[in-house]
């Protein structure tokens, strides 16, 4: 099999500790490795390094390297500009093409979610790369709820059609996109629902096919940059490419609207870390439910906050529910339940020009 992940993000969720020179994936949010290195960790016991796709771009390709040197260079491939999932899978859908073997198996995901059971992972995948080896389709992992979240987006499972090792895959339905809290909790009950792991499985010629089929322009473009890969021209080729290229996701492009797509319904602890309240729920607490991430810190009748500084004490009086992160130039301050909407400050420092604080 072939393990692309996709490490091109910036992360606005997380500002100001995630920059466009320092995005989700290259920090430590949890614990002392980067996401990126957790995940490489998790899914080098698939495949051979060779067979593993770093997908990003130029600003973060030098730290990539450096993280995770197991990798060969050449395959740790830079975007010339961000067009969403769609292209960054049809650009390592063409390198891997070019060796060859259209029955080869890709596993696609993101470089900076949380796995806590690296073995019942690795199992699941196993089981979605024996299927996906033998049956045309797109395949895809949901994820089975715990709670209602808002922050993920939902897959509705329809008949089951294979079973291994208490694992199912069922056609899909329906893919739903966030919800509101009184719709997730409608979908838990239906019981019809899995939370939308962002994580495919598919044989190379299954996607090759479905982007001909349903997005033909950036299919045609595929198989461009396979005809060049290895090549003087390969990188003017990708940089024409993705010059006129429209911004797709692979969900919006491809998973809602192929008939043959299927979800293996799985049950490993997964988080995909979306905001800072994500990062409070999964981190130790004291005993007023505070996750204090400084050298210093008075606590006065404070709760449930998450606090984080480089080098500042933090003095709390009668607070809760904050998220407090301070950085060199910068200083961010929410409730913990709108922490999803930092990313409204990255497009207001954008629209302003700021770019010293991107």
């Amino acid at each position: 099999m072939y393990i692309i992940l996709m490490a091109g993000g910036v992360g606005t969720r997380f500002w100001p500790m995630s920059r466009k020179s320092r995005p989700k994936q290259l920090l430590h949010i949890v614990g002392t490795k980067s996401m990126l290195r957790l995940t490489y960790e998790r899914v080098k016991k698939l495949t051979d390094p060779a067979h593993i796709l770093i997908i990003t771009n130029e600003s973060q390709k030098d730290q990539i390297i450096k993280q995770v040197p197991e990798i060969p260079v050449e395959n740790i491939v830079a975007e010339p500009v961000g067009r969403n999932t769609a292209p960054c899978v049809a650009l390592a859908s063409a390198i891997i093409s070019a060796k060859g073997n259209d029955q080869e198996v890709m596993v696609v995901l993101p470089a900076d979610h949380l796995v806590a059971d690296a073995d019942n992972f690795n199992r699941t995948i196993q089981i979605g790369v024996t299927y996906a080896a033998h049956h045309e389709g797109l395949l895809t992992i949901g994820i089975h709820p715990r709670y209602p979240e808002t922050g993920y987006g939902y897959i509705q499972m329809n008949q089951k059609i294979f079973e291994k090792d208490d694992r199912q895959i069922y056609h899909v339905k329906t893919f739903a996109e966030k919800p509101n809290l009184e719709t997730a909790v409608l979908f838990l009950k239906s019981g019809d629902f899995l939370w939308n792991s962002g994580i495919f499985i598919w044989s190379l010629k299954s996607i090759i096919q479905a982007f001909q089929e349903y997005l033909p322009e950036l299919g045609m473009d595929l198989l461009k940059i396979r005809d060049e890969v290895g090549k003087p021209n390969f990188e003017s080729v990708v940089n024409d490419v993705y010059s006129r290229t429209k911004a797709v996701s692979i969900d919006y492009g491809l998973m809602e609207v192929a008939k043959n797509v299927y979800v293996l319904k799985a049950n490993f602890d997964w988080n995909d870390l979306g905001s800072w309240d994500a990062v409070y729920n999964i981190s130790p607490h004291d005993s007023n439910g505070n996750v204090i991430n400084c050298k210093e810190n008075i606590m006065l009748n404070a709760r449930n906050n998450y606090f984080h500084s480089q080098k500042k004490l933090i003095a709390a009086v009668n607070i809760e529910g904050l998220v407090v992160v301070e950085m060199d130039d910068a200083l961010l301050i929410c409730r913990r339940e709108d922490s999803q909407e930092v990313k409204a400050v990255v497009d207001q420092l954008t629209r302003k020009g700021m770019d010293s604080f991107l």
